[in-house]
Protein backbone atom coordinates (compact mmCIF):
# COMPACT_ATOMS: atom_id res chain seq x y z
CA UNK A 1 0.00 0.00 0.00
CA UNK A 2 1.66 3.32 -1.09
CA UNK A 3 0.62 6.55 0.69
CA UNK A 4 1.57 9.88 -0.79
CA UNK A 5 2.91 12.94 1.06
CA UNK A 6 3.26 15.40 -2.09
CA UNK A 7 0.63 16.28 -4.97
CA UNK A 8 3.51 14.33 -6.97
CA UNK A 9 3.42 11.41 -5.27
CA UNK A 10 -0.22 11.64 -5.76
CA UNK A 11 -0.43 11.58 -9.53
CA UNK A 12 2.69 8.92 -9.31
CA UNK A 13 0.56 6.04 -7.52
CA UNK A 14 -2.49 6.66 -9.25
CA UNK A 15 -0.25 6.22 -12.73
CA UNK A 16 0.05 2.89 -10.87
CA UNK A 17 -3.02 2.25 -10.51
CA UNK A 18 -4.20 3.13 -13.36
CA UNK A 19 -1.61 0.16 -15.10
CA UNK A 20 -2.31 -2.18 -12.66
CA UNK A 21 -6.12 -1.77 -13.46
CA UNK A 22 -5.81 -1.53 -17.44
CA UNK A 23 -3.78 -4.81 -17.32
CA UNK A 24 -6.34 -6.17 -15.42
CA UNK A 25 -8.93 -4.84 -18.16
CA UNK A 26 -10.89 -3.63 -14.97
CA UNK A 27 -13.07 -0.66 -14.92
CA UNK A 28 -11.68 0.25 -11.80
CA UNK A 29 -9.06 2.26 -14.23
CA UNK A 30 -11.77 5.12 -15.13
CA UNK A 31 -12.22 7.11 -11.99
CA UNK A 32 -8.08 7.17 -11.25
CA UNK A 33 -7.73 8.59 -15.06
CA UNK A 34 -10.45 11.62 -14.29
CA UNK A 35 -8.81 11.51 -11.02
CA UNK A 36 -4.95 12.00 -12.16
CA UNK A 37 -6.47 14.96 -14.41
CA UNK A 38 -7.87 16.72 -11.78
CA UNK A 39 -4.86 16.20 -9.76
CA UNK A 40 -2.87 17.75 -12.33
CA UNK A 41 -5.45 20.51 -12.65
CA UNK A 42 -5.23 21.18 -9.02
CA UNK A 43 -1.14 20.82 -8.98
CA UNK A 44 -0.85 23.30 -11.73
CA UNK A 45 -3.53 25.89 -10.13
CA UNK A 46 -0.85 25.73 -6.92
CA UNK A 47 2.11 26.38 -8.90
CA UNK A 48 0.32 29.25 -10.07
CA UNK A 49 -0.66 30.68 -7.05
CA UNK A 50 -4.41 30.14 -8.31
CA UNK A 51 -6.38 29.31 -5.05
CA UNK A 52 -6.76 31.57 -2.42
CA UNK A 53 -4.30 29.38 0.38
CA UNK A 54 -2.05 27.60 -2.23
CA UNK A 55 -0.09 25.38 0.86
CA UNK A 56 -3.37 24.82 2.14
CA UNK A 57 -4.73 23.73 -0.70
CA UNK A 58 -1.59 20.75 -1.06
CA UNK A 59 -2.21 19.58 2.17
CA UNK A 60 -5.75 18.89 1.23
CA UNK A 61 -5.23 17.47 -1.97
CA UNK A 62 -2.60 15.03 -0.40
CA UNK A 63 -5.45 13.77 2.84
CA UNK A 64 -7.95 13.77 -0.03
CA UNK A 65 -6.12 11.34 -3.01
CA UNK A 66 -5.24 9.33 0.74
CA UNK A 67 -8.82 8.83 1.37
CA UNK A 68 -9.41 7.06 -2.06
CA UNK A 69 -5.76 5.62 -2.31
CA UNK A 70 -6.67 3.92 1.78
CA UNK A 71 -9.90 2.61 0.00
CA UNK A 72 -8.75 1.21 -3.08
CA UNK A 73 -5.73 -0.43 -1.40
CA UNK A 74 -8.17 -2.09 1.52
CA UNK A 75 -10.59 -3.41 -1.23
CA UNK A 76 -8.60 -5.06 -2.81
CA UNK A 77 -6.86 -6.45 0.21
CA UNK A 78 -10.54 -7.27 1.84
CA UNK A 79 -10.35 -4.82 4.46
CA UNK A 80 -13.56 -3.17 5.16
CA UNK A 81 -14.30 0.42 3.85
CA UNK A 82 -16.79 2.81 3.30
CA UNK A 83 -19.88 1.40 1.91
CA UNK A 84 -19.79 3.85 -0.77
CA UNK A 85 -16.45 3.14 -1.55
CA UNK A 86 -17.56 -1.25 -1.76
CA UNK A 87 -20.30 -0.01 -3.85
CA UNK A 88 -18.48 1.78 -6.21
CA UNK A 89 -15.82 -0.53 -6.53
CA UNK A 90 -18.17 -4.04 -6.90
CA UNK A 91 -19.88 -2.29 -9.56
CA UNK A 92 -17.07 -2.70 -11.82
CA UNK A 93 -17.61 -6.10 -11.50
CA UNK A 94 -20.66 -5.94 -13.25
CA UNK A 95 -20.50 -5.99 -17.36
CA UNK A 96 -24.17 -3.89 -16.91
CA UNK A 97 -22.73 -0.94 -15.89
CA UNK A 98 -21.55 1.91 -18.77
CA UNK A 99 -18.60 4.06 -18.74
CA UNK A 100 -20.10 7.15 -17.22
CA UNK A 101 -21.54 5.20 -14.62
CA UNK A 102 -18.00 4.29 -12.69
CA UNK A 103 -16.97 8.07 -13.18
CA UNK A 104 -20.38 9.41 -11.53
CA UNK A 105 -20.10 6.31 -9.08
CA UNK A 106 -16.69 7.44 -7.94
CA UNK A 107 -17.27 11.22 -8.17
CA UNK A 108 -20.08 10.17 -5.48
CA UNK A 109 -18.24 8.41 -2.86
CA UNK A 110 -15.32 10.86 -3.13
CA UNK A 111 -16.85 13.96 -3.37
CA UNK A 112 -19.97 13.29 -1.18
CA UNK A 113 -18.46 11.92 1.66
CA UNK A 114 -14.22 12.24 1.31
CA UNK A 115 -14.34 15.68 0.47
CA UNK A 116 -16.28 16.97 3.45
CA UNK A 117 -14.29 15.18 6.28
CA UNK A 118 -10.62 16.18 4.54
CA UNK A 119 -11.93 19.65 4.21
CA UNK A 120 -12.37 19.62 8.17
CA UNK A 121 -9.02 17.33 8.51
CA UNK A 122 -7.18 20.47 6.56
CA UNK A 123 -8.24 23.39 8.46
CA UNK A 124 -7.76 21.24 11.51
CA UNK A 125 -10.27 21.15 14.68
CA UNK A 126 -11.10 24.64 16.44
CA UNK A 127 -10.61 26.56 13.51
CA UNK A 128 -13.32 28.12 11.37
CA UNK A 129 -13.69 26.30 8.12
CA UNK A 130 -15.88 29.33 6.45
CA UNK A 131 -12.63 30.65 5.35
CA UNK A 132 -12.38 27.86 3.23
CA UNK A 133 -15.22 27.41 1.35
CA UNK A 134 -13.71 29.76 -1.90
CA UNK A 135 -10.98 27.34 -2.51
CA UNK A 136 -13.08 24.25 -1.71
CA UNK A 137 -15.66 25.79 -4.36
CA UNK A 138 -12.93 26.12 -6.70
CA UNK A 139 -12.11 21.91 -6.70
CA UNK A 140 -15.40 21.18 -7.36
CA UNK A 141 -15.48 23.51 -10.56
CA UNK A 142 -12.47 21.99 -11.84
CA UNK A 143 -13.85 18.65 -11.20
CA UNK A 144 -16.95 19.48 -13.14
CA UNK A 145 -15.01 20.96 -15.92
CA UNK A 146 -12.99 18.25 -16.38
CA UNK A 147 -16.17 15.77 -16.61
CA UNK A 148 -17.49 18.56 -19.40
CA UNK A 149 -14.06 18.10 -21.45
CA UNK A 150 -13.92 14.31 -20.75
CA UNK A 151 -17.24 13.72 -22.64
CA UNK A 152 -16.51 14.14 -26.26
CA UNK A 153 -13.59 11.21 -25.08
CA UNK A 154 -16.61 9.40 -23.48
CA UNK A 155 -18.85 9.51 -27.23
CA UNK A 156 -15.26 8.28 -28.84
CA UNK A 157 -15.57 4.88 -27.01
CA UNK A 158 -19.29 5.06 -25.84
CA UNK A 159 -20.97 6.06 -29.10
CA UNK A 160 -24.68 5.46 -28.25
CA UNK A 161 -23.92 7.26 -24.89
CA UNK A 162 -26.09 10.15 -26.20
CA UNK A 163 -29.50 8.04 -26.32
CA UNK A 164 -29.18 8.29 -22.48
CA UNK A 165 -28.81 12.37 -22.59
CA UNK A 166 -32.01 11.92 -24.85
CA UNK A 167 -34.18 9.83 -22.94
CA UNK A 168 -32.86 10.85 -19.46
CA UNK A 169 -33.78 14.37 -19.93
CA UNK A 170 -36.77 15.48 -17.65
CA UNK A 171 -35.97 11.81 -15.74
CA UNK A 172 -36.52 12.31 -11.94
CA UNK A 173 -33.96 9.25 -11.88
CA UNK A 174 -30.37 9.81 -9.98
CA UNK A 175 -28.14 9.32 -12.75
CA UNK A 176 -30.04 11.66 -15.34
CA UNK A 177 -30.43 14.31 -13.05
CA UNK A 178 -26.84 13.86 -11.18
CA UNK A 179 -25.16 17.38 -10.63
CA UNK A 180 -22.09 17.88 -9.58
CA UNK A 181 -23.10 21.52 -8.28
CA UNK A 182 -25.74 19.52 -6.09
CA UNK A 183 -22.64 17.19 -4.80
CA UNK A 184 -20.84 20.47 -4.03
CA UNK A 185 -23.20 22.11 -1.71
CA UNK A 186 -24.96 18.91 -0.06
CA UNK A 187 -20.70 18.31 0.46
CA UNK A 188 -20.31 21.51 1.87
CA UNK A 189 -23.10 21.07 4.61
CA UNK A 190 -21.62 17.78 5.80
CA UNK A 191 -18.37 19.02 6.10
CA UNK A 192 -19.49 21.82 8.07
CA UNK A 193 -21.59 19.29 10.38
CA UNK A 194 -18.65 16.92 10.38
CA UNK A 195 -16.09 19.75 11.76
CA UNK A 196 -18.43 20.79 14.63
CA UNK A 197 -19.68 17.66 15.88
CA UNK A 198 -18.68 15.98 18.73
CA UNK A 199 -18.73 12.65 17.56
CA UNK A 200 -17.15 12.62 13.68
CA UNK A 201 -17.30 8.76 13.37
CA UNK A 202 -20.87 8.89 14.33
CA UNK A 203 -21.51 11.47 11.42
CA UNK A 204 -18.91 9.82 8.81
CA UNK A 205 -20.97 6.26 9.35
CA UNK A 206 -24.34 8.48 8.88
CA UNK A 207 -23.30 10.52 5.88
CA UNK A 208 -21.96 7.24 4.06
CA UNK A 209 -25.55 5.33 4.63
CA UNK A 210 -26.62 8.29 2.80
CA UNK A 211 -23.97 8.55 0.15
CA UNK A 212 -24.39 4.65 -0.36
CA UNK A 213 -28.10 4.83 -1.06
CA UNK A 214 -27.09 7.20 -3.62
CA UNK A 215 -24.27 4.81 -5.15
CA UNK A 216 -26.73 2.34 -5.44
CA UNK A 217 -29.32 4.38 -7.18
CA UNK A 218 -26.35 5.70 -9.85
CA UNK A 219 -25.45 1.75 -10.57
CA UNK A 220 -29.18 0.73 -10.74
CA UNK A 221 -31.56 2.60 -11.98
CA UNK A 222 -35.23 2.33 -10.98
CA UNK A 223 -36.19 3.46 -14.37
CA UNK A 224 -37.21 0.51 -16.71
CA UNK A 225 -36.65 2.98 -19.77
CA UNK A 226 -33.08 4.03 -18.84
CA UNK A 227 -32.11 0.56 -17.76
CA UNK A 228 -33.17 -0.46 -21.57
CA UNK A 229 -31.51 2.31 -22.42
CA UNK A 230 -28.20 1.79 -20.52
CA UNK A 231 -28.53 -1.94 -21.95
CA UNK A 232 -28.27 -0.79 -25.82
CA UNK A 233 -25.23 2.07 -24.98
CA UNK A 234 -23.59 -0.52 -22.38
CA UNK A 235 -23.37 -3.02 -25.95
CA UNK A 236 -22.06 -0.23 -27.87
CA UNK A 237 -19.02 0.69 -26.04
CA UNK A 238 -15.83 -0.35 -26.25
CA UNK A 239 -14.71 -3.80 -23.78
CA UNK A 240 -11.38 -2.70 -24.30
CA UNK A 241 -9.79 -0.82 -21.18
CA UNK A 242 -6.38 0.32 -22.63
CA UNK A 243 -8.61 1.86 -25.23
CA UNK A 244 -11.26 3.41 -23.06
CA UNK A 245 -8.34 4.83 -20.45
CA UNK A 246 -6.30 6.42 -23.27
CA UNK A 247 -9.26 7.99 -24.79
CA UNK A 248 -10.17 9.37 -21.31
CA UNK A 249 -6.46 10.47 -21.03
CA UNK A 250 -6.72 12.46 -23.93
CA UNK A 251 -9.22 14.72 -22.73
Amino acid sequence: MRIASTINEVIEILDEIIAVEVAQNSAMAFFPVLYKKVTERIRDGIINSDFQDNPRMERLDVLFANRYLQAYYNYKLGKEITKSWQLTFEATKEDSVIILQHILLGINAHINLDLGIVASQTVGNGNPLAPFREDYDKINDILRNMVQSMQTSINTVSPLLILLEWIGKGKEDKLAAFSINVARDGSWLFSNQYHNSINQTSEILRRDKIIAVLAAELSNVKSKMLRFVIKIVRFFESKKVSKVAASLENA
